[in-house]
């Protein structure tokens, strides 16, 4: 892991190199927070994908830094940001919401972008994926593909909107299947996920959706061994296993970060709390199983392109 207390310049390090702020909007530099780190192939992954992308098409200098957990550390990592001339700071998680709310005012020339949270003042901005549209088109999926009418979620806490997309998701598609929900308690406890996985597959369910981007992988690792199925979640994940991933419920991170970086070069972006859903190409489903029939992968994307449109979902 890279020092999670360091601070990395990563057009230079990374990218051989980079010119000056940027002449033709608002943005200059931007910055990085996780929590953890960059390296776990899934959120903070995705996170660092999201900053490569600002860098390489708003040809400005981007920063980050790991292991950013407390209000302590954030406000250090700010004061040096700030110093080095970053303008929008990226707290990838819901826990920066507070701690952006706590200290935006100190940085009125800083615009600060958290996670599934609260943004209080003008300079701040919070960033939702609407997932409940998400689950329902992977509950279907699911419901699809069981070969027992047995389909289970395993998520991390009982907000999470995908989890009753999912459940009706799952009975809009077959009005016979039963549903199991089970919850971990954080997004990175493996053990207890895969535990709660064995549970649900010694009751008779045979497709399972991880929807914890911190245990999926070990989660879809055991339902492979028991020939079973799954629904990925966050990250495309067929390399997994295309007779295991029956799809993937994808939220392109990377994207929406640029999609942020160039409103706030424009002069856009919105304070307050921001929703985003497959009507803006952030959320899709990922590349199907060749298990499921093509008859099925066509119903699935036309309700998904009604839905984009209409705003309505299968019944």
């Amino acid at each position: 892991m890279l020092n999670r207390f360091v601070i990395i310049l990563l057009c230079l390090l990374l990218l051989g190199g980079c010119s000056g702020p940027n002449s033709k909007g608002n943005l200059q530099k931007v910055g990085l927070l996780v929590p953890e780190t960059i390296n776990d192939q899934v959120w903070g992954t995705k996170g660092f994908k999201g900053m490569l992308k600002i860098q390489s098409k708003f040809d400005v200098d981007v920063f980050y830094k790991e292991g950013m957990d407390s209000q302590s550390e954030v406000e250090r990592a700010v004061k040096e940001f700030s110093q080095k001339g970053v303008n929008l700071i990226f707290g990838h998680g819901s826990e920066y919401g507070e701690y952006f709310n706590n200290i935006s005012k100190d940085y009125p020339e800083i615009h600060f972008i958290s996670f599934n949270s609260d943004a209080k003042n003008s300079n701040t901005t919070s960033l939702s994926f609407k997932a409940y549209a998400m689950g329902f088109f992977g509950g279907m999926v699911a419901a699809h593909m069981s070969r027992v009418n047995k389909v289970g979620v395993l998520a991390a806490y009982e907000w999470q909107p995908e989890i009753e997309g999912f459940y009706q998701g799952a009975l809009a598609e077959n009005k016979n299947i039963q549903v199991s929900i089970d919850y971990v308690g954080n997004w990175d406890n493996g053990q207890k996920a895969v535990q709660l996985a064995d549970r649900m597959m010694e009751k008779g369910v045979d497709v399972i959706y991880p929807a914890g981007d911190g245990f999926n992988v070990p989660v879809i690792e055991r339902v492979k061994e028991r020939g079973f199925y799954v629904i990925g979640y966050v990250s495309e994940q067929s390399d997994l296993g295309e007779s295991t991933v029956l799809t993937s419920t994808i939220q392109q991170v990377d994207k929406l970060y640029e999609i942020v970086a160039e409103r706030y070069n424009d002069g856009r972006l919105e304070s307050g709390n921001l929703f985003f859903d497959f009507q803006d190409d952030v959320i899709s489903l990922g590349k199907f199983s060749p298990l499921v029939s093509k008859e099925f992968i066509q119903k699935i994307n036309r309700s998904i392109e009604t839905y984009k449109v209409t705003g309505k979902l299968p019944k």
